[in-house]
């Protein structure tokens, strides 16, 4: 058996507190690939929660560094998680992607930009946040490298072409479903800012000021096409209608049909200029999250090829670990192959994790508290190794390792019925 390489750290230290400085203040595992952090903007001078999905060989490779994509939310995006994660499959579609996907979380009618004045009790900065705050943050502590990608859903959509256009070398794909890729053009400020009053309560004119204002078409995705020669660009939109061609509710219905119309103009501007780009007219799709799941599953080729991500690794289980698997349903099929880690040997699947050590065997870590245990140092923190499966406790569930059986604390996640025992390892039921 190989020895073990060094773990890094799986909870990276904050940036040092100076006032004014962009830093990352709490880290918080909610599972063994995924992390919250909270950063805080000097630029809006607020924190913002970010949501990580880490990339697959996170554990695997521990001195490996990925690239990164960012998925941003729609017009009603909520303070409490990103809308990718609340409403579609993406933590397990990118689970066996080498990639680590970035979520920010809140923006609610934002469009992702700078506002000039603070309305709502929310002073936007996010173009400054998304394209000069979080970045190196993420290079010096999270592994990440500087390529990168944006998508995003409706005002998410125009947010990755608009912050592509306007940031320079920032991303190497841009992607937009069912986004306005024309903002600009007559009636659209006043129909944008018709859907911002609607979500949230917010005023355009807060953002950029009233529709004849220059800063309009400073942010428009069409005038500044010009700006996205040499990046991968994959846009898309449906007629309106449903998965079965029947009409659905209006609103949704004059949201994709605004932003098909808007599509096609920015496509005859792209090919005015001779730039290319994935343009796609759906049969049918309309503005909700079922038709943006399947838009993101067919745009990761065209993803997966900018960032330079290669195709999931075969694996395989084998040994102890071969044995203990299949008796654990809820891991699923395997996204490593089995690697060293200090004292034994682990290996990844699509619902946990299984450590092995000669002295405490194979056992299945998962979940919230399969996070806690990794962001208190895992198999080579001060928990050791997991000595056996869960066991119920009063209030949560929790487990004991091969050097802590102090009783269980943490917090309870009522919508899973887990918690993330702080002191503890288990395997979640």
């Amino acid at each position: 058996m190989s020895p073990a390489p060094a773990l890094a750290d799986p909870t990276p230290a904050p940036a040092p507190a100076s006032q004014g400085k962009p830093r990352i203040t709490d880290v918080q595992w909610t599972g063994d690939h995924r992390v919250d952090l909270t950063v805080y903007s000097a630029a809006a001078n607020d924190t913002i929660k970010v949501q990580l999905l880490l990339a697959r060989d996170w554990h695997a490779d521990p001195k490996a560094r990925f690239p990164t994509l960012y998925l941003l939310d729609g017009m009603r995006a909520r303070d409490d998680q990103n809308g990718w994660l609340l409403e579609t499959n993406a933590a397990d579609f990118y689970r066996d992607k080498n990639v680590t996907v970035v979520l920010p979380v809140g923006g609610q009618s934002s469009w992702y930009t700078d506002w000039r004045r603070p309305d709502n009790g929310k002073n936007y900065k996010w173009e400054t946040f998304l394209a000069k705050e979080l970045p190196p943050l993420l290079k010096q502590g999270w592994r990440a490298t500087d390529v990168r990608a944006a998508a995003g859903v409706s005002m998410g959509g125009t947010a990755a072409f608009t912050l592509a256009a306007r940031n320079k070398g920032l991303y190497r794909f841009a992607g937009s479903y069912s986004g306005i890729l024309s903002t600009s053009t007559p009636g659209t400020p006043e129909s944008i800012a018709i859907a911002m009053r609607d979500a949230g309560n917010f005023n355009a004119d807060a953002m950029y000021g009233p529709p004849t204002d220059p800063a309009w078409a400073q942010h428009d995705p069409l005038k500044l096409a010009e700006k996205l020669r040499g990046m991968s660009l994959y846009f898309s939109s449906g007629n309106g209608t449903g998965a079965d061609g029947a009409p659905t509710d209006l609103q949704a219905m004059a949201l994709e049909v605004l932003s098909r119309s808007s599509n096609q103009a920015f496509a005859v501007e792209l090919n005015r200029l001779g730039i290319p780009a994935n343009a796609v007219y759906r049969p049918s799709g309309n503005h909700s999250w079922p038709y943006w799941q399947f838009e993101n599953g067919e745009a990761w080729p065209q993803v997966q090829a900018a960032l330079g991500v290669g195709n999931p690794k075969p694996c395989q289980t084998g040994g102890v670990i071969g044995e203990l698997a299949p008796r654990s349903r809820a891991l699923g099929s395997c996204v490593t192959v089995e690697y060293a880690v200090p004292g034994g040997r682990a290996q990844d699947f699509r619902g946990g994790q299984i450590f092995w050590s000669n002295d405490t065997g194979a056992q299945v870590v998962g979940g919230a508290i399969g996070g806690a245990y990794l962001g208190a140092g895992g198999p080579g923190g001060p928990l050791g190794y997991p000595t056996g499966p869960s066991r119920p406790c009063p209030a949560v569930r929790a487990g004991t390792s091969s050097s802590s059986t102090a009783p269980c604390t943490g917090r309870r996640r009522p919508a899973r019925g887990r918690c993330a025992a702080r002191s503890a390892t288990s395997t979640p039921r």
